[in-house]
This record gives structure tokens, C-alpha cells and sequence, in this order.
């Protein structure tokens, strides 16, 4: 792209998101704050990327040099997504690489904050649940119906404890939606500004592969072996392995749904409808593994006939 005011434009938004880390509007800004910087690293050369980065760090920097490491900690996803978009890499694999950059970098700061700033996550965890419950006791005074729900120390450290154990799949979780966030909100405009990008396969092409299912009886096997443990890094496994697993195959039933309701040429709205409880509700992943299993799509095919 060649410069025009659309891309000064650009830098404004990516400086107005940094700006607005100060303030309560940062839980929603967060999830697009690399959106603004893979425009500009995708549509402009190196050069010109550098020119529109240099003020918006300068004027950060100026309020609080904080901002600076904010802006480089959030400007690595953006610069690996923007190059796989530079090479016009399929969507999936875009994906993918943005997602492995911010998980990286997610552990990447768990790990400075505990080895050289001393910082206790199951501490951390404790005091926000001890927090918390201290504001439902103080609730509890004047409302009958909340009193029945307070917490003793011993049950909010075994809440904290679950809630670590559960990390990796929230960190997981974390990095894939925020990349799946910017693809779908950076093909679209990176289409409009006449840089064609490849998009994700369409939801009825959504498959698997058939290993998963050999991943998830290894997690069956892991967590009839591990599951009752005290504590340990296979307890974590288990504990984190099945329900990822759980949601990939989420993923392919709802793939599969879109697939019936293309070959039945049903209206895609039923397809959306399907895919609420699909999502909402615990069980119905078993219809991606029974899809990924046997040859369920074929069937479809032939009833058709």
C-alpha cells in the first residue's frame, strides 16, 4: 500500500487502543489491540511500518515508558500473523501462528513474573477468591439468600486449586480466540484496502483428523491413571488434555451440522441454531467423535440419493 492517510489513520486507532490500557475500556480493547499494527505491517513496507510505529511509540513513551513494553508485547503476535498474511499462507495456518505467538508469549510472562519477580499464582488466585468471598459475606448481612453461599478458607483454596490447574487450557483458549478475533476482523478489511488475504475453509469442510481420536483415548488412559492424584505435572495433563480435546471435537460436530444442512439444502440459519447447544451444552461433542470414527458425512451423501 502505498502511504495514504488511511494508514495514518491506522496508527491513531493503534494508538488510541494503547491509550485506552489505563482505562476500564482494556478488557474489551485487549482482545483488538494487534489488529491495528498487522494492517499496517501487511500493507506497508518495512520502512514505512517503521515510520507510523515511531510516533505512536514516542507518544506512549512520553506518558509512561510502561506503554513501550506493552506495545512490543502486543506488536509480536501482530508481526507474525502480518507476515504470514505477507505470504499469503493458507487461514489456518495464520491462525495458528498467531496463536502459538501469544500463547508463547503468555507463558513466556508467567514464567518472568515467577522466577525473577517472586509472584505466586496460587497466591494471586487465593486473595481474588478470598476477595470475593469476603464481598458475598458482606452482602450475606442484608440478604438471607447470599449467606447460604459463603465460603470457608478451606473451600477457597481448593477452589484456587482447581483454578491452576486449569491454566493451560485457559492460556490455550485465550491465545485461540484472540487470533480467531483478528483473522476474522483483519481479512475483511485487509480485502477492502485491495490486499486479498485466503479465508478459513467453509464451517461444512470443518474436519479433524482422525488422530484425535487415538489423543483422546490417551487422555482417557492419563486420566484414570493420574486423575485421583494430589498434585503432579500428569494431573495437570489430564485435567486440561480432555476438555481441549472436548472442544476440538465441538469444533467438528459443528462442522458436521453445517454439512447436513448443506447437503439437505436447509437454510443456514437451522445450521446456526444447531451449533448453540453444540456450544452451550456438555455432551453433544460426542457427535464429532462418532463423525471423525465412521463414515457418517457418506452416509448423508448416499441417503440423499
Amino acid at each position: 500500500m502505498k502511504f495514504r492517510w488511511t494508514s495514518v489513520a491506522w496508527s491513531v486507532a493503534y494508538l488510541l487502543l494503547l491509550l485506552s490500557l489505563s482505562t476500564p475500556l482494556l478488557l474489551i480493547t485487549t482482545f483488538f489491540m494487534i489488529i491495528p499494527a498487522i494492517v499496517l505491517f501487511t500493507t506497508l513496507n518495512t520502512k514505512q511500518f517503521i515510520l507510523h510505529l515511531l510516533p505512536v511509540l514516542l507518544i506512549v513513551g512520553l506518558i509512561t515508558p510502561m506503554y513501550i513494553l506493552i506495545a512490543a508485547y502486543f506488536l509480536i503476535p501482530a508481526l507474525v500473523m502480518g507476515r504470514w498474511y505477507k505470504k499469503r499462507a493458507s487461514a489456518i495456518s495464520t491462525l495458528i501462528a498467531g496463536m502459538v505467538a501469544i500463547l508463547a508469549e503468555f507463558l513466556l510472562i508467567l514464567l518472568i513474573s515467577t522466577t525473577f519477580l517472586k509472584f505466586n499464582l496460587y497466591d494471586y488466585v487465593y486473595d481474588v477468591l478470598k476477595t470475593y468471598a469476603d464481598w458475598l459475606a458482606s452482602m450475606g448481612a442484608s440478604n438471607p439468600l447470599l449467606s447460604e453461599i459463603a465460603l470457608s478458607s478451606d473451600q477457597i483454596g481448593q477452589m484456587s486449586w482447581l483454578t491452576i490447574q486449569a491454566i493451560p487450557m485457559t492460556l490455550i483458549l485465550s491465545a485461540f480466540v484472540i487470533a480467531v478475533i483478528t483473522h476474522s476482523i483483519v481479512r475483511p478489511i485487509l480485502n477492502s484496502m485491495g490486499y486479498a488475504v485466503p479465508k478459513l475453509k467453509p464451517a461444512r469442510e470443518w474436519r479433524l483428523a482422525r488422530a484425535f481420536i487415538w489423543y483422546y483415548l490417551l487422555g482417557v488412559v492419563i486420566s484414570l491413571l493420574f486423575g485421583g492424584a494430589d498434585s503432579g505435572f500428569m494431573l495437570m495433563v489430564s485435567a486440561n488434555l480432555l476438555p481441549l480435546l472436548q472442544i476440538a471435537f465441538k469444533i467438528q460436530t459443528i462442522g458436521f451440522l453445517f454439512f447436513l444442512v448443506h447437503e439437505r439444502k436447509w437454510s443456514k440459519i437451522i445450521a446456526l441454531l444447531l451449533a448453540i447447544p453444540v456450544i452451550a451444552l456438555p455432551g453433544f461433542w460426542i457427535i464429532g467423535v462418532v463423525d471423525l470414527a465412521f463414515p457418517l458425512r457418506e452416509l448423508v451423501k448416499k441417503s440423499k440419493r
